[in-house]
């Protein structure tokens, strides 16, 4: 039996120097300059990223029932060199939607990491063949076949929503994402809250950083 998968058409991959640039700022600066609404809430790193590393690529978007992986099978078919993988799982962590040859398969696909709103598995073969991944928990339990699923389509991960072709930042503290029309905008606020807190680690060292504004926004009760 065939089952039927949603496929909305391909994006146009971001500007080289626009990721180049996004690659430097941490998740927590994009956070921080977006309201701190853009954190994917419980997806942490699992397996695969340096100490210090930062990824960032166009999301590729895949929807999928909780625990059935058949859709993301076929985004791994689909996905091109700089992509992330995005896959909404429902958060369901009862099952891994993917393991050691479904990462080794996106390494050989060229795809910049994988974040998944449900589990994996298989931690070992991840950290040796797989790129960064993301997820929001690790089971051995195996994933169903059965479908259905949507390729780039309108997804959520931890609660923030994601269209196709949206900038993801992934790092040590977890994922964020940037609307694609907002990308010139946000990455430009934190490269100037990046230069800010370089001046604040600087006062830092030599002992000049103002702490003043403490004072002024909380009195003490003296017992």
């Amino acid at each position: 039996m065939t089952i039927e998968c949603i496929a909305h058409p391909e994006k146009p991959l971001p500007p080289p120097d626009l990721l180049a640039r996004l690659q430097v700022l941490a998740t927590s600066l994009v956070s921080d300059v977006s309201a701190r609404l853009a954190g994917a809430v419980g997806i942490a790193p699992v397996e695969g990223l340096a100490e210090g590393q930062i990824v960032t690529g166009p999301a590729l978007t895949v929807r999928t029932r909780p625990g059935d992986n058949l859709v993301v099978h076929k985004a791994l078919d689909v996905a091109r060199p700089g992509e992330i993988l995005v896959v909404d799982a429902g958060g369901s962590t009862d099952r891994a939607i993917l393991g050691g040859l479904m990462g080794r398969y996106a390494a050989s696909r060229g795809i910049e990491a994988i974040v998944v709103d449900g589990a994996v598995r298989d931690r070992s073969d991840l950290r040796r063949h797989a790129p960064p991944v993301f997820a929001a928990g690790v089971s051995h339990l195996g994933p169903y076949k059965d479908g259905p699923g949507e390729l780039r389509g309108t997804v959520s991960i931890g609660g923030v929503p994601v269209r196709n072709g949206d900038l993801i930042v992934a790092d040590e503290d977890g994922v964020a994402v940037i609307p694609l029309e907002r990308a010139e905008e946000i990455i430009a606020l934190a490269e100037a809250k990046a230069d800010a807190e370089g001046a604040e680690e600087a006062a830092i060292a030599d002992g000049t950083w103002d702490r003043s504004w403490i004072d002024r926004s909380l009195s003490l009760r003296r017992l």
